[in-house]
């Protein structure tokens, strides 16, 4: 049985079938958590995720791969753990590397003296936005969500997200300007 047979028996209310997506998935998810999550935080990030994929289940769109859905579930809720820890805490960076490769030329290096650097520039210039503009920005940028989403998501019409993002991303650039990271923000 495929995934998105799965999920749709999940749906349904099948138990087993919860418990056979966390055994193909749990193993991937939790390694790409651990790169951002304290260890004593994995566990308890895996279960929210199979917690909201069981809630979710009903919503979910066999369009994609499950393997992607889940792991933006798991992403949400790897960000709402470190959200709940404070600012302090948040690795920002190293969400932002979650879903995607380090672009040639970027100061995401394995140098982790850079990578420190620059993970205080972007964690400096994220605090310097409104709440609604890095709202919008983790949705859009960082999680990669479609404007219709975000706009449902945050219950503002999609003109005021695009307004948003583009603020966001302007601020960001201003904030970041002649530091590693202010090319990157096109």
């Amino acid at each position: 049985m495929d995934d998105d047979e799965l999920i749709t028996r999940l749906a349904g209310g099948d138990d087993t079938a919860l418990r056979e997506l966390f055994a193909r998935h749990a193993p991937m998810l939790a390694a790409r958590l651990r790169r951002v999550l304290p260890p004593s935080d994995v566990e308890d990030v895996l279960q929210e995720t199979f917690l909201a994929v069981w809630k979710g289940a009903g919503s979910y769109r066999p369009e994609g791969k499950a393997g992607a859905w889940l792991w933006v579930i798991a992403r949400r809720q790897a960000v709402l753990a470190l959200r709940r820890r404070g600012p302090a805490t948040a690795t920002l960076p190293a969400l932002l590397e979650l879903g995607a490769e380090t672009p040639p030329g970027s100061s995401w290096s394995g140098d982790p003296a850079q990578s420190l650097a620059a993970a205080s520039q972007l964690a400096s210039a994220v605090g310097t936005l409104s709440p609604a503009d890095r709202e919008v920005w983790q949705l859009v940028y960082v999680e990669d969500r479609p404007l219709a989403e975000v706009a449902r998501l945050t219950g503002v019409p999609e003109g005021t997200v695009k307004s948003r993002a583009h603020r966001a991303r302007r601020l960001l650039r201003s904030a970041l300007r002649g530091t590693a990271l202010g090319g990157g923000l096109g």
